[in-house]
């Protein structure tokens, strides 16, 4: 059966907007951008004229006069629960940019607002890039026994507290937070922009966080400023269970009472050597099995366009109630209640204990 494209609208028209227009239009057969809207009509004109859509300046109009499957929310962290507000309020379904909103007080209005309706999912796709998702069909596939803790070093707040609650099944109770700062000199030769050209070192800010999630489970959080881009720090994942742990693209584990076995996740990348199939991440194995494979194939993606074309697939799906919800606002507004827990007792010095937020019973 052939799938008609799904319908999508976007609020915003910034750096990370273009990430969505631009996957919209590399794949109509998947997707079909119908319009944008944005707050200048500046801004407006030119998202038209890039991306050849109608323009408005009022997000809920885009929702009237377009009706797309679903509306993606991609505007500065103060404007998305209006942006929401007014989308759900003219019957859309939205994809909200992380963070759903920038404190704990927003986070609440928004949840009362909007958050009974069930119309809202967060563009959280940091478990969706590949190797992460291959991680995690490892860990939903019980080879580790049961997951206890999760230690990340590669991305930021609530990126990072998505990551630690979703390999560990993590709910919506308190957790308690104990961070510090070190400063400490580090060469910055990569931004958003590129590289710099100056290899001068220059003081760099560190956050290391115990994240104690209840029932047993706790999560490790450490970041450098600018890790996202600067090369010289690797990324880290360790994901501990009670029958061994997954590090990095390492598994160790007790494969039976006298027998412990060591494996390794495996990409297969088309495009090396003699292969002539196009540069691309086709899948990654585990001990022989596919543990995951890349659904876009043949359009030469990085692994964040994998990650954010997987989740714009799997709103249109939910959007037309023909699959599960991906990322409820719920979890979003916890992982960032967390985020701002770990900002506050690195401020501070002191840990902090979320509240339990009001969407708690959504999960």
């Amino acid at each position: 059966m052939t799938l008609t494209p799904y319908t999508v609208g976007i609020v915003g028209t910034g750096w990370r907007a273009d990430f969505f227009a631009r996957l919209a239009q590399l794949m109509p057969d998947r997707f079909t951008l119908v319009g944008v809207a944005a707050r200048r009509t500046e801004s407006a004109e030119r998202a038209t004229a890039r991306w050849q859509v109608p323009g408005y300046l009022d997000p809920g109009e885009l929702q009237r006069r377009q009706r797309p499957d679903f509306v993606v929310s991609s505007v500065p962290w103060p404007a998305n629960p209006a942006v929401l507000t007014d989308v759900v309020g003219a019957g859309g379904r939205v994809l909200s940019e992380t963070p759903p909103a920038p404190d704990e007080a927003g986070l609440r209005a928004l949840w009362d607002a909007v958050g009974d309706r069930r119309m809202v999912q967060v563009a959280e796709q940091y478990l969706l890039l590949p190797a992460h998702a291959a991680r995690m069909a490892v860990v939903r596939g019980g080879v580790i026994g049961t997951p206890t803790s999760v230690q990340v070093s590669s991305t930021h707040g609530y990126h990072a507290v998505s990551m630690m609650r979703g390999f560990l099944g993590a709910g919506f109770g308190p957790a308690t937070v104990c961070a510090r700062t070190f400063d400490a000199p580090l060469v910055d030769p990569l931004t958003r922009a590129g590289w710099t050209d100056d290899d001068t070192e220059k003081p760099a800010t560190t956050i290391i966080a115990t994240v104690d999630l209840g029932d047993g489970l706790s999560g490790l959080y450490d970041f450098t400023d600018n890790q996202w881009h600067n090369q010289l720090r690797f990324r880290r994942i360790l994901i501990r269970g009670s029958r061994g742990e997954i590090d990095d693209n390492r598994v160790i584990r007790l494969a039976e009472p006298r027998g412990i076995t060591e494996s390794e996740l495996r990409r297969y990348q088309l495009g090396h050597d003699l292969n002539l199939d196009g540069h691309d991440t086709e899948h990654f194995s585990f001990d022989g099995t596919i543990v995951y494979r890349n659904p876009f194939v043949g359009h030469r993606l990085m692994d964040e366009e994998i990650a954010i074309a997987s989740i714009m697939a799997a709103t249109g799906a939910w959007a037309r109630d023909a699959g599960p919800a991906p990322y409820p606002l719920a979890d979003g507004c916890q992982d960032h209640l967390i985020s701002l827990a770990i900002d506050e007792s690195a401020l501070t010095g002191e840990p902090v204990t979320t509240s339990v937020g009001p969407w708690s019973d959504a999960g």
